[in-house]
């Protein structure tokens, strides 16, 4: 049933959006949309590039089963995406792009194992490290906990079904072999 849809994932700083980005300027994509507690951002909008709702709508949800899978993050933070998200986004006909976390991606995998997962990574920490430095607004204590996070994350690798390194300047070759991963795996 959800044969169009596949997952990105990687740590912060790996490259995903900028990935997704350039795949929506070269083929159909539809992004399935995460709901999160978190608050909403200068720039952001409901539905973009989240649904934004409360603690108490979000275990509501959980409560009622609403979700196909969802994890509470390093923020503490409720990050998830609905069953009525996932049919939408197959619905569509395009390939959809799912993007979540390790956690969201293990707990995908148990309910829905045929989707792929594609994880997205560079060649070092180190250079996770600058791209986050280089973002605007990160403090070296923001940066500290998304590196501890990802060091977990960097343990559960092998739960993915392909691996893409987005190595810095060469964001186009990155695109190209998930277009072609997508093109694949259809």
């Amino acid at each position: 049933m959800y044969s169009n849809i596949f997952i990105i994932s990687g740590p912060s700083g790996a490259g995903e959006d900028s990935i997704i980005e350039k795949l929506s300027a070269i083929m159909p994509i539809e992004r399935v949309i995460t709901t999160t507690t978190r608050a909403m951002r200068e720039g952001e909008s409901q539905g973009h590039p989240y649904y934004f709702i409360s603690q108490e709508e979000f275990q509501n949800g959980i409560n009622e089963e609403k979700f196909a899978e969802y994890a509470q993050q390093y923020n503490d933070n409720f990050y998830g995406v609905t069953r009525e998200e996932l049919n939408r986004a197959a619905q569509t006909g395009k390939t959809a792009l799912w993007k979540i976390e390790y956690q969201g991606v293990m707990s995908v995998k148990k309910i829905l194992p045929k989707i792929k997962s594609i994880f997205i990574t560079v060649s070092s920490l180190d250079v996770l490290t600058e791209r986050l430095r280089h973002r605007g607004g990160a403090t070296e204590i923001h940066i500290a906990e998304r590196m501890k996070y990802t060091q977990e994350w960097m343990k559960h690798t092998d739960i993915y079904d392909y691996t893409v390194v987005n190595e810095q300047g060469k964001l186009d070759e990155a695109v190209e072999k998930v277009r072609s991963i997508i093109q694949q795996g259809k």
